[in-house]
């Protein structure tokens, strides 16, 4: 039987990835931006957090490429990057109500 490879780059960024979503704080916005775009002073409302601790985890999550951000006027909106990120969460919540 011929051994499996193992693609090291793929596997390293996925561990980074899930890193990031491992966050219990980014976790929430992310959960958060599932139901609508929103400001950091709405998501700061959300998560009970100030608007600078809520700005930073939002830089984080933007630079993951799982939550992108528009300009209106004055207002920065932000969303997840795309249905990808919906999926992988809604994904992960049927697992874990999975009854055997």
């Amino acid at each position: 039987m011929e051994k499996e490879q193992i693609n090291n780059n793929l596997v390293y960024t996925l561990s980074e990835f899930y890193k990031i979503m491992a966050d219990y704080t980014r976790m929430k916005i992310i959960y958060a931006l599932m139901k609508k775009e929103l400001c950091v002073s709405d998501i700061s409302e959300i998560v009970e957090m100030s608007q600078t601790a809520v700005s930073y985890q939002l830089r984080i999550l933007r630079g993951a490429r799982l939550v992108k951000h528009r300009r209106e006027g004055k207002m920065i909106f932000y969303s997840l990057d795309d249905d990808h990120i919906n999926d992988i969460i809604n994904t992960t919540v049927m697992h874990l109500e999975h009854e055997e």
